[in-house]
């Protein structure tokens, strides 16, 4: 389970997206920390500044003549105003320079800039002495009809800097749970976002499952997949192309070679019959024979190793295991083997190729009878969802069980004669119908089931 989420693409996602988003915010929040504490009055200070000489434009009133008759601010400003007007103070002037409304600790004095006229001061802060302690003032153009007045406010140091404190000082806890909570919500929505994104991927990795020898000609949609993943669909679709024509090329030739082998043996075979001065004629009739069988047994293997060639239809289990056992009833007999048939419940009809199910069946019967012994007997249970056979053989090793479905391939030592074709074509034919084929050994014997 572990190994499976570390090598998980959605895992390696998740972990360098929120490495990566927790790095950042570090990194900004340090920066962020780092600028208020080195240059609180340029960032804070400064905007308090604005913020106040702005309110008292805002709040300059005039009478119909347009003259400046009263400053109406807001609430929390008027209260500053009132009570710290030792360290807060604003003036409305006239283009003279001469006082018009002034707050309560602006009263009297002289002018509060002298470097500079009003007009070339507007929109500018400047730190500035008055009474002897340093200020900072604020000058701002405001009109009044068609005269210009003037608005400044003067925002001493330690005011400033008591501002600067107040907000300050709670800045590295609220950054730092801010990124917590940022990363927390994060990696817990994440997931999803990548659960949505990869769910292409994910159904072309289901569809890619499906395909087996039986459904060669399927392909993986690229609807929906990401633009860096759909070089490797494509490329998988052209590896599926030459693997199905690769695998109709070899079908095609198994067939051919069958088809052309079939002939000349018949005529052998006769020719052999007509000609009384050769010896040893049963030794030859017994290779003509176990040739014919495996050029009989590629046929059918090149017949059920493509999709097109199977007739589906409703099928009667019970039937073909019945023409099964009548058709191999000689050959039981001739090695002393009984056949029996047990049908329960009336096993209903399957969708299936007629014919395919005869072949598999047969071939899995004729094993059967020819690894049992004399007077031995061979079952073929027909079941509402299966149809097992089973034998009283030596049964079947364990290391063999692998390699029993493979083409051409025999258990080491085996009694009697055969291609190694006979379970391969049953595989076959079990998966183009989506059956499943098991073997398992008993107490005595093998039993073979097929899964319908």
């Amino acid at each position: 389970m572990l190994d499976h989420w570390i090598g998980s693409l959605s895992a390696r996602l998740w972990v360098t997206t929120v490495v990566a988003l927790a790095a950042g915010l570090t990194a900004l929040a340090g920066l962020l920390i780092y600028v208020f504490d080195r240059y609180p009055e340029q960032t804070l200070g400064r905007r308090e500044e604005i913020e106040i000489v702005r309110n008292v434009v805002a709040g300059v009133r005039f009478d119909n003549a347009g003259q400046p008759v009263s400053v109406q601010l807001p609430e929390h400003d008027a209260w500053l105003f009132q009570a710290a007007p030792g360290e807060l103070k604003y003036r409305v002037l006239d283009a003279s320079g001469t006082v018009m409304l002034a707050s309560s600790g602006a009263v009297g004095g002289g002018p509060w800039l002298t470097s500079a006229g009003l007009a070339q001061a507007s929109g500018r802060i400047v730190r500035q002495s008055i009474g002897g302690r340093p200020f900072f003032v604020a000058t701002r153009r405001v009109e009044g009809g068609r005269l210009s007045f003037f608005v400044q406010t003067a925002t001493s140091a330690r005011f400033v800097d008591a501002l600067i404190e107040l907000k300050v000082a709670p800045i590295p806890t609220m950054v730092k749970t801010v990124v917590m909570v940022a990363i927390v919500i994060f990696g817990l929505v994440l997931p999803l976002t990548i659960y949505r994104v990869l769910r292409p991927l994910r159904e072309a990795s289901r569809a890619a499952a499906r395909i087996g020898p039986s459904h060669l000609k399927t392909r993986l949609s690229t609807s929906g997949v990401p633009t860096e993943i759909k070089p490797l669909i494509d490329a998988f679709n052209e590896a599926l192309a030459r693997l199905e024509k690769g695998f109709a090329v070899q079908q095609q030739f198994l067939a051919a070679a069958a088809h052309e082998l079939q002939t000349p043996l018949t005529l052998i075979r006769g020719q052999i019959e007509l000609q009384p001065e050769i010896e040893g004629k049963g030794l030859l009739f017994r290779e003509i024979d176990l040739m014919s069988r495996q050029v009989r047994q590629l046929l059918h293997l090149a017949e059920v190793s493509e999709a097109q060639n199977f007739d589906f239809a409703e099928v009667n289990p019970v039937g073909v295991a019945h023409d099964v056992l009548e058709y191999l009833t000689r050959k039981a007999d001739a090695r002393q083997v009984r056949l029996s048939i047990e049908d329960r419940h009336a096993a209903p009809k399957v969708r299936a190729d007629k014919g395919a199910l005869f072949i598999l069946l047969k071939n899995i019967v004729e094993n059967a009878i020819n690894v049992s012994p004399a007077d031995g007997i061979v079952i073929l249970t027909v079941d509402s969802g299966s149809i097992a056979i089973c034998d009283e053989g030596p049964g079947i090793r364990d290391e063999h069980l692998p390699f029993l479905f493979t083409r051409f391939w025999r258990a080491p030592g085996a009694q009697y004669d055969g291609a190694g074709l006979g379970l391969a074509i049953c595989n076959e034919i079990a998966l183009a119908h989506d059956w499943t084929l098991t073997v398992s050994s008993q107490a005595v014997g093998t039993r073979f089931t097929v899964w319908l």
